[in-house]
């Protein structure tokens, strides 16, 4: 026999099947909140991990000899190497010394944001925005005709700032407290 929770309504169906009331499964919100909390931290080591690795080349997508802290350029390579219908606009912005300091302080920024559970409204655009750029970049895509992770990865961020999961296993609930973004509430 099925009971239904404080968080489950019962569902009635309608017709002749109406006799015996429908009700959800018992879902569990807080198991819910620590996945959806180590997925943010999952994603939010992706970004971490990329601004490290570019910037002191520690061999897994950056060579050594090419870390940012030596002269690198944490834009040139890729961006120099872009196909298809944005090409122009991407090699034009590779190595420019500001787009390599918006793209690292974007994925410190967001990889911070997403690990200790801070800003994740601003975190969530602004991943949007580098993922989308990445995408356009990544275009046209050789395993599928559309979808690739960088849109999955943008959708992962939106739905994380959308369910609060920066209050399980983050700093979330004590940001929250904080005047000035009690104030400021796009800041969450």
């Amino acid at each position: 026999m099925t009971t239904s929770s404080s968080h489950d309504a019962p569902i009635r169906a309608t017709g002749p099947a109406a006799a015996e009331p429908v009700t959800t499964p018992d879902v569990r919100p807080v198991a819910l909140q620590y996945v959806l909390g180590l997925l943010r931290l999952a994603l939010g080591w992706t970004f971490l991990w990329a601004f490290l690795d570019k910037t002191f080349g520690l061999g897994y997508s950056t060579p050594s000899e090419n870390a940012w802290i030596d002269g690198g350029s944490p834009t040139s390579g890729y961006l120099s190497g872009v196909e298809g219908p944005f090409k122009d606009f991407f090699t034009n912005l590779a190595g420019d010394t500001w787009v390599d300091w918006l793209f690292m302080i974007g994925l410190l920024g967001i990889g911070l944001a997403l690990i200790l559970g801070i800003g994740m409204r601003v975190a969530a655009v602004a991943g949007v925005l580098m993922l989308a750029m990445m995408y356009m970049a990544s275009l046209p895509l050789e395993t599928n005709p559309f979808m690739d992770e960088h849109l999955i990865e943008a959708l992962a961020i939106v739905v994380l700032a959308l369910t609060f999961s920066s209050r399980y296993l983050g700093l979330g609930r004590l940001w929250e407290r904080i005047p000035f973004v009690q104030k400021n509430r796009w800041l969450i």
